[in-house]
């Protein structure tokens, strides 16, 4: 929904603040670069109005008393129950004031009771005292850079980087992204830019952690309980005073997103010759909807990738980013939110190769994780060691597997998703990564999520019933982008050219990469 910047740094300047803050305004243009300044600690918010479209619930938004502020990007989606339930009176329609009352008389406590997508920091603006949380997947992103002089926390990289100049590139990093096409364990591109960790909040400097993945085996639900969640999920996820719309490839997973959500626009994308058009029209005709097929032509890509690596000061993950871009500027004409599906593969093991894999294997072996995971030309068993390090104490190799893609994997997905809809100004919404349904689902068996030998077994038992069978049953394709119709001509994988195209776009050779592991 918006874009923040909070710093308690002495040294920054308010005109470069503001020069920093104004490197987001994509994010949030409706109503951009306010700023607050108390004593050293600085607050900035670019506003995209999704509730309460008033002036009334811009931020900096402060308590009546004005003693507490808060920046605050995302939605509380069941904001209006919490204020019945705890007896708080809006004077706005905004969740952003239910979320600053909650905390100032709840504490971090309150983070337990939110659903929703958020990441948002509250000063106390008489001790200088600072809280930051983030929601329990990330979804909404949150970039950290802390030195003895202060932190500085933002939604975007670029905005750090504006107040830090010349900050090297961090060697792992780069390693990481090469063999594994993002970045893992918090690490960002930039040595000292780290990412807030998902599920953690922080009072003053101090990380604590109030949510992680269940762990452990978890009998799976009935179809009513299913059926429920994800009905639930979506419902939630269509809170807005905005209009929502809903992307649909043809696919099994935004299909039923777009069937649940029953909202008038859907949207697909992809290049001449090489999409899912015909499946999005099929699922489309059957539900009704006004539905626009965005076609990206080879010759505009790169120039859509380059706009997007120079504002974002990253590199891209998967190409397929670029396409979700251009099709998210078309949505912005009729749509300010928009509905993807993305997360059903991680919970109902989508990937149907490498979970098999990880289904019949008898002990870990991360030899073999890489070779059905990575895309590099190049292994780099060192990498994917540390990515995958922090799920290997699981007792089997599908639970490891399943753990890294729900909460590492899903992570680079929702940056994709984060970056090509906020740059142009509309809010990505992902009903599949409600975390409740996240927690029912996890550690549900294989047998359970591939039944028969069928991918993503109960969402189609479930839900099929609302879309064409040719759409339900069709083989899972991905998001196409063949790399050889939108790369200049050149030596090596299309893959590992890609990912050199990104980093010379950002200055960066990748030719004298340190070897250590550090």
């Amino acid at each position: 929904m918006c874009a923040i910047l909070f710093t308690n740094r002495a040294g920054v300047g308010r005109t470069g603040f503001a020069a920093a803050l104004a490197t987001m305004r994509h994010r949030g243009p409706d109503a951009p670069g306010r700023h607050a300044v108390h004593g050293c600690c600085q607050l900035g918010h670019n506003r995209l109005s999704v509730l309460d479209p008033n002036p009334r619930s811009d931020q900096p938004f402060y308590t009546a008393d004005r003693r507490h502020a808060i920046v605050f990007n995302g939605e509380i989606y069941n904001f209006r129950e919490l204020a019945r339930a705890h007896g708080i009176p809006l004077r706005t329609g905004s969740d952003t004031e239910l979320l600053l009352e909650l905390y100032v008389r709840h504490g971090e406590k309150m983070l337990g009771w939110l659903y929703g997508m958020f990441a948002f920091v509250v000063l106390d603006t008489v001790t200088g005292e600072y809280f930051a949380a983030r929601d329990r997947l990330g979804v909404k992103p949150l970039y950290a850079h802390e030195t003895p002089e202060g932190l500085i926390l933002a939604s975007e990289i670029a905005a750090i980087l504006r107040l830090v100049p010349n900050v090297a590139a961090d060697e792992v990093a780069l390693r990481q992204y090469r063999a594994l096409r993002g970045f893992f364990g918090g690490r960002t591109l930039y040595r000292g830019i780290e990412m807030f960790p998902a599920g953690c909040f922080s009072r003053n400097g101090r990380i604590n952690r109030y949510w992680s993945l269940p762990e452990g085996p978890q009998a799976p639900p009935s179809d009513e309980e299913l059926g429920a969640l994800v009905r639930s999920a979506v419902d939630y996820r269509l809170v807005a005073d905005v209009p929502v719309g809903s992307y649909l490839s043809g696919g099994l997973d935004s299909s039923v997103v777009a069937a649940l959500a029953r909202r008038a626009h859907t949207w697909v994308t992809g290049l001449p010759g090489e999409n899912e058009f015909e499946w999005a029209e099929k699922a489309a005709r059957h539900l009704g909807t006004t539905h626009r097929a965005i076609t990206v032509e080879p010759g505009r890509f790169l120039a859509a990738a380059r706009e997007m690596i120079a504002v974002r000061r990253e590199p891209l993950a998967v190409p397929n980013e670029v396409l979700l871009f251009e099709m998210t500027r078309a949505v912005k004409a009729e749509n300010t939110v928009v509905l993807s599906g993305e997360g059903a593969d991680e919970l109902f093991a989508g990937y149907d190769r490498i979970f098999r894999w990880a289904g019949r294997a008898r002990a870990w072996d991360v030899r073999e994780f890489a070779g059905h995971y990575c895309y590099g030309a190049q292994p780099d068993i060192e990498a994917v060691e540390e990515a995958v390090s922090p799920f290997v104490d699981r007792e089997e190799p599908f639970a490891i597997v399943s753990a890294f893609f729900q909460v590492a994997h899903l992570h680079g997905l929702l940056r994709r998703l984060d970056n090509a809809t906020m740059l142009c100004g509309v809010e990505g919404r992902v009903p599949f990564v409600d975390h409740r349904l996240v927690e029912r689902l996890a550690g549900v068996p294989l047998d359970y999520k591939m039944a028969g030998g069928v991918v993503k077994a109960p969402l189609k038992r479930v839900f099929g019933r609302l879309l064409p069978a040719e759409v339900v049953h069709r083989a899972k394709v991905g998001f196409p982008v063949n790399l050889e119709r939108v790369l200049p001509p050149g030596m090596g994988a299309a893959m590992d050219r890609w990912f050199d195209f990104n980093l010379s776009e950002l200055g960066i050779d990748t030719g004298n990469l340190v070897p250590a592991y550090a």
